[in-house]
């Protein structure tokens, strides 16, 4: 609804302006009728008005007094006179106010209603302009993110790079200019026990303070590379120092470190894919340098840069042990990670790098909804104990001693209940692999509701019933063409398929290779 504010000293006009316009019909509202300049001025000054309609004669403070004040206060009122007099005077000054319309008394209501709804047609043209402007403003941000995103990755269009650089300022950096990735680290607020952010506020706070810091230091292009990584691009007139102190958690008042990875500086915008990849590569030594450092890729060492690379395989290995209760295993897998440990060369680093170990435990048990810390029964002030240590081999010891609980109480979980039920079911099915097995029949046989049985059977093995079934098939008829001569449509009915295209089909998609293949390259 626009808001009108209707003035007049004549009453009878003003309450037939009031009573006999369908205002509600044309999107509008009366909020005043008044009879003096003075009180419409109160109004306007109180209430954003958007159409103004005014008698040009009033004792004390004109109709034409009343417009120009109205202006001034808001600009891009509308606004419509009403006059009993036909003196070009009057009608020269108004137009002279961008009056949208002249109304001669006695008034024409059909003559002030077309007024009106030509007002209600600019009005609303206005709110669409306004509106489109707005939601480019908005726009701009993320257009420019977007834009130094790709710059950064190396995948920007070049039809349209250098309009885009200029646009966004690009071309009057001074060079040389360093990618540098901020990104924030989280375990800090999982040890302060008076912090009480969740994810999405912990975020909002750094993105704020970061926001804040290139504001102050006059960082003018930065983009958002992830949820916790912010890329900035930090000109000669930056130094790296000022930047490092002005991310450090004292300074940022935060409840988290912000570590910074540093590419090397180059002097053209198409070099700086190759200044931005350097700068990721630097955060994945954090592992080794330790949280809320500022780490230059040129100072990474060659050694710690293999060992990044096979931290995974192993992290992966040590994960799969873990879960499998193989204790043997988890002391080798243990004993082969904390040996890329021995190329670090401080306690400190073997510290952060248990810690990093810690993390990756916890992040790997969160996907089965289980939590470290209170299988443990672990705060982050406990790992202080990791301080008191004063040789590699008694932090591992500590860790591998973790590690081995963590195991047995996964393994306890499995020999609950439920896991028991499962199992049994598992080897009913082995011994049934010929029969037409389905969900129905095993449910019937443990007196279970086929969803209730199908529900826990994937809570346990993290696979569907069927699937777990067609896996066991496609297990057996792999074991059977290797150690047996029997005929293909043998071992097809052996494991309960009646159709040969089909399990030539299912074991395809399985193993990669039909039956016939599957046997020959064995």
């Amino acid at each position: 609804m626009y808001k009108v504010l209707l003035v007049d000293d004549e009453i009878l006009d003003l309450r037939g302006m009031q009573t006999f316009i369908p205002w509600a019909e044309l999107g509008m509202e009366v909020v005043a009728a008044v009879t003096s300049g003075f009180a419409a001025s109160e109004v306007i000054e109180r209430e954003r008005i958007d159409i103004l309609i005014t008698d040009v004669r009033m004792p004390n403070m004109s109709g034409l007094e009343l417009a120009r004040k109205a202006l001034d206060i808001h600009e891009k009122i509308k606004i419509i006179f009403v006059s009993g007099y036909q003196d070009f005077h009057y009608v020269k000054q108004a137009l002279s106010l961008n009056a949208c319309s002249y109304v001669v008394k006695p008034m024409d209501d059909n003559e002030l209603i077309e007024s009106l709804r030509k007002l209600r047609a600019e009005l609303d043209e206005e709110k669409k302009l306004l509106e489109t402007e707005q939601l480019y403003k908005r726009m701009v941000p993320m257009a420019k993110n977007e834009y130094m995103l790709q710059l950064l990755e190396g995948s920007w269009n070049l039809s349209t790079s250098d309009s885009l650089m200029e646009e966004y300022g690009l071309t009057q950096m001074r060079w040389p200019v360093q990618v540098v990735i901020a990104e924030r680290d989280d375990w800090i607020r999982m040890k302060n026990a008076n912090v009480t952010l969740d994810e999405a506020e912990m975020s909002n706070v750094f993105w704020s303070a970061l926001l804040s810091k290139c504001k102050k230091l006059g960082i003018r292009h930065f983009c958002r590379v992830t949820d916790r990584r912010m890329g900035l691009l930090l000109e000669a007139a930056v130094p790296l120092e000022q930047l490092r102190q002005e991310l450090g958690r004292d300074a940022l008042e935060a409840p988290f470190t912000v570590t910074i990875g540093v590419g090397e500086a180059v002097h053209t915008p198409y070099a700086l894919k190759d200044s931005y990849k350097r700068a990721l590569a630097a955060l994945d030594y954090k592992v080794f340098y330790g949280k809320g450092k500022v780490i230059h890729h040129d100072a990474v060492q060659a050694s710690q840069m293999k060992d990044v690379q096979s931290l995974d395989i192993q992290l992966d290995a040590l994960f799969e042990a873990m879960t499998s209760y193989d204790l043997v295993k988890v002391h080798d897998e243990l004993g082969m990670l904390y040996g890329l440990a021995n190329n670090m060369r401080s306690k400190f680093s073997i510290q952060n790098f248990t810690i990093f170990l810690l993390m990756k435990l916890d992040a790997y048990l969160q996907k089965s909804n289980e939590d470290l810390f209170q299988m443990l029964n672990l705060d982050f002030n406990s790992l202080d104990v990791l301080l008191q240590y004063e040789t590699i081999d008694e932090i591992h010891t500590w860790l591998r001693y973790r590690v081995y609980e963590l195991s047995e109480l996964l393994q306890n979980k499995k020999q609950k209940k439920n896991w028991k039920l499962v199992q049994d079911i598992v080897s009913d099915v082995k011994q049934r692999l010929h029969e037409n097995i389905t969900l129905k029949d095993v449910a019937e046989k443990y007196s279970f509701s086929p969803n209730y049985l199908g529900q826990i059977f994937k809570e346990e093995m993290n696979m569907n019933f069927s699937d777990y079934v067609s896996m066991l098939r496609m297990e057996k008829a792999g074991t059977l063409l290797m150690e047996t001569n029997l005929k293909v449509y043998e071992i097809a009915g052996l494991i309960g398929y009646r159709y040969l295209p089909y399990f030539s089909r299912q074991f395809k998609d399985y193993h990669g290779k039909t039956p016939l293949e599957y046997r020959r390259k064995l």
